[in-house]
């Protein structure tokens, strides 16, 4: 009938709600849930509004839970599910928020969604997971040999978890076979525009991003990660190595002449060190000096030149080449963003 009358005022007919679940679960991060809920329900609403043009709602978003209760977030909000997660609304996409409590006791809680995630999954729909959230994916086995990212702050729990998953945790989105993950907290903001972009297309996607002021495209979550030194290890030579690099990481360093210090010939010292930190001498050198790096920049009235000479370099363009690869950014974006 809407179609219809449609034709006949010459009106374009209004385009098809694109279904979306949220499988909700108690200690969920409630900005997770509420704030993709809002970017979808707005999408096709807010820039119209703005220019005063008749809104077209571009999805239908239903919050499921365990039981059909509410859902108890970790910040002590609550929030009013509509059905079962087993009841829930034929779908075309399925989103698992970040987990916000412990990690293990929310895989153990919530083992019964995980059926669930691998039948929606062959039944052709879409699944989606911010954050922590990607735990639950990759404990229905639906990221097995596909990419996947995370918060940067649990990436080794994951990867050793979950071994068979292609890990980027570099990336701020990633997209496998009708599986996609957003990395670390409010990442559920790309993830969302995101996803409006697949169903609806850049230009309504833009539209909701400029509404919304939020920056669009962003791609790396690395420029905001503490890169872990990775001592958690029982060779005490290569803990040795470990703290000698950190006192003099401003030298010049031979790592052949390293290895001498320390008694070792080439091959063994680098064989230890892969073995003990799962990176070679000079990928965990560059590691360290890019930290320093990024702690150098946070503060000001510091030449690059200045920095660069800080942290074991002599020329000032490899260093910015290695620190735009491991971070996603140049040397002045980082500053210019994280600067005190």
């Amino acid at each position: 009938m809407s179609s219809q009358l449609a034709h006949h005022t010459g009106e374009a007919p209004s385009p098809a709600l694109h279904r979306v679940t949220i499988a909700a679960f108690d200690g969920a991060l409630a900005t997770a849930i509420t704030g993709i809920i809002d970017l979808f329900r707005m999408a096709g609403v807010s820039w119209a509004r703005i220019h005063d043009q008749s809104p077209q709602p571009r999805f239908a978003v239903t919050l499921a839970t365990i039981d059909g209760g509410p859902c108890r977030c970790i910040n002590g909000i609550t929030l009013q599910a509509q059905c079962t997660w087993e009841q829930a609304p034929a779908a075309d996409l399925i989103v698992i928020p970040t987990i916000g409590g412990d990690i293990a006791q929310t895989l153990t809680d919530n083992h019964a969604l995980i059926p669930l995630l691998q039948h929606w999954h062959q039944q052709g729909l879409d699944l989606a997971s911010n954050c922590t959230g990607a735990f639950l994916l990759a404990e229905a086995g639906l990221l097995d040999g596909h990419p996947a990212t995370t918060h940067w702050g649990y990436c080794e729990q994951f990867r050793d978890q979950y071994p068979a998953v292609d890990l980027r945790p570099n990336q701020l989105i990633t997209a496998g076979e009708r599986v996609f993950c957003a990395g670390g907290g409010m990442a559920w903001l790309d993830l969302g525009l995101y996803l409006v972009e697949r169903y609806c297309g850049a230009d309504v996607a833009r539209s909701l991003a400029k509404a919304f002021v939020i920056d669009i495209g962003r791609q790396n979550q690395a420029a905001y990660a503490n890169i872990h030194a990775r001592r958690y290890h029982q060779d005490d030579t290569v803990l040795a190595i470990q703290d000698w690099l950190d006192a003099h990481l401003a030298e010049s360093i031979s790592l052949d002449t390293l290895a001498a210090r320390f008694h070792l010939t080439p091959r063994t010292f680098k064989r230890r060190f892969r073995a003990a930190t799962g990176e070679s001498p000079l990928q965990y050198l560059q590691t360290l000096r890019v930290e320093q790096a990024r702690k150098l920049l946070e503060q000001p009235h510091l030449r690059l030149d200045q920095l660069t000479s800080q942290v074991g370099y002599e020329d000032v363009s490899s260093f910015s080449r290695l620190f735009r690869r491991r971070t996603g950014m140049s040397p002045g974006a980082y500053r210019a963003r994280f600067q005190r």
